[in-house]
């Protein structure tokens, strides 16, 4: 007869305050979850949870994004979060509601998206 191992549970570190990562494009939702340090705690996307097409880059999916996200982060026990936005989709500012709403303290928005100074070259003039 061959007995079962039990696993031994891994300890879950306390972590109290970490970094959210929200990137909203036009087709998705992406939410990463970090410490302070940059490792990932957890993260979770609106393709991950369940939307598919256009409905992925709405508000409501944004806000399932983070309910999503706080149910996998609560063993690691994250309360106070800074929040870096990135990208112009529809589910910038009901994300960070939504961290809010979830049992987040947003301690800072930091918005990283980027600008161009002069943009992409121009195309060459069409000739007829």
């Amino acid at each position: 007869m061959t007995e079962m191992k039990s696993k031994k549970k891994k300890a879950v570190r306390q972590v109290g305050e970490g970094r959210v990562y929200i990137h909203t494009s036009f087709n998705n939702t992406v939410v990463t979850l970090t410490d302070n340090n940059g490792n990932v705690l957890s993260w979770s996307s609106a393709g991950a949870v369940g939307f598919s097409g256009p409905k992925k880059s709405t508000p409501y999916a944004a806000s399932v994004v983070i309910k999503n996200l706080a149910g996998k982060a609560a063993p690691y026990g994250v309360k106070m979060v800074k929040v870096y936005v990135q990208g112009v989709g529809g589910g910038r500012e009901a994300a960070i509601r939504a961290l809010n709403a979830n049992g987040f303290l947003v301690q800072s928005i930091k918005d990283l998206t980027p600008i161009p100074h002069n943009g992409c070259r121009r195309p060459r003039p069409r000739r007829v």
